[in-house]
């Protein structure tokens, strides 16, 4: 990577490099907190705060179940570049320029409440409300790993959650870092009762499909020195595989089968193999080849959703 000659490089390809470089790698803009519980019909919740490993503050609401607090605890988290709400592709740009359709994750917290469970849902650093950290770049879970486990740390730290049965809702990136959390300290992890963790990815995945639609595939070194030269990992250092086998509760992962932003089946496959829990069940969403459609998949069909907690957390 020491070697490339950028100068070498026709310049309709550079740009297209240093774009896609800089897709993940760096957090232009933020997605705002354009939903809250009431617009589902849940009037209480909290907003609370905490601090990450490495003492990024975090922002966070606790979504008591409706009806009353429970003892069944579900701790969540997001994609890249999203924030607990969701995302306002909806809105126009800057957004629409990752995708133009409105994420709404807090009808899955809805589903949730309404069916018994406390939620905690936060945002990772660099995203939402929470704070700045590491110079704006997104390690697509090698550095929000520090957040899982700061939410872990403040959840056994609390005189009332920390008494509660323990799950985690990890998505994408926010699926990514779990991995490594655990990963890294699996002792904190042990009382988790299960994982639903969809849409992981390997960044090296994303980068290699849209090198090849933007034409510049036969220049992928190039784009791992861009993004080193941004300050953050190469494509092939964001990726959740190394640190799958150390999951060993049960898991539920889905993705979108024919995902035209990587090359699913197969990167999803590869990560839910490396998954070491001896109960994992992989859901293949089919009928769309949008990825954004992955994402609001439980808040419109709660039902699978619904069903592993309750096997889980409920028995």
């Amino acid at each position: 990577m020491d070697d490339i000659d950028i100068s070498a490089i026709p310049e309709d390809k550079l740009q297209a490099i240093k774009s896609l470089a800089a897709f993940a790698v760096t957090t232009p803009f933020r997605t705002p907190i354009h939903k809250t519980p009431a617009d589902h019909g849940v009037d209480a919740w909290e907003d609370l705060y905490f601090p990450s490993a490495d003492g990024v503050p975090l922002e966070a609401w606790y979504v008591p179940a409706v009806g009353g607090e429970t003892d069944n605890l579900i701790i969540m988290n997001h994609p890249f570049p999203m924030s607990r709400s969701g995302f306002t592709g909806h809105w126009g740009a800057p957004w629409d320029s990752v995708d133009d359709i409105e994420i709404d994750f807090v009808a899955h917290v809805a589903h949730l409440v309404k069916a018994g469970y406390n939620v905690l849902t936060y945002d990772l650093r660099n995203h939402g409300n929470s704070g700045a950290a590491n110079g704006g770049i997104c390690g697509v879970g090698r550095y929000e790993w520090r957040d899982c486990i700061g939410a872990k740390n403040y959840v056994d730290a609390h005189p009332r959650f920390s008494k509660m049965k323990k799950a985690l809702y990890s998505q994408c990136t926010g699926g990514n870092a779990q991995f490594e959390a655990i990963y890294r300290e699996p002792e904190l992890f042990e009382d988790i009762v299960c994982m639903l963790c969809p849409m992981t990815v390997s960044m090296e995945a994303i980068r290699t499909t849209f090198a090849k639609m933007q034409g510049i595939e036969d220049y992928l070194d190039a784009i791992a020195f861009e993004e080193r030269k941004l300050g953050g990992f190469t494509y092939k250092e964001m990726d959740p595989k190394p640190f799958a086998p150390a999951v060993t509760m049960p898991v539920f992962q889905f993705q979108v089968k024919e995902d035209v932003w990587t090359d699913n089946p197969r990167d999803g496959q590869e990560i839910f193999d490396r998954i070491s829990s001896n109960e994992k069940e992989m859901f293949w969403i089919e009928g769309t080849t949008r990825r954004f459609d992955g994402y609001n998949y439980f808040g419109k069909n709660p039902e699978k959703m619904l069903a592993f907690f309750d096997r889980h957390m409920k028995k």
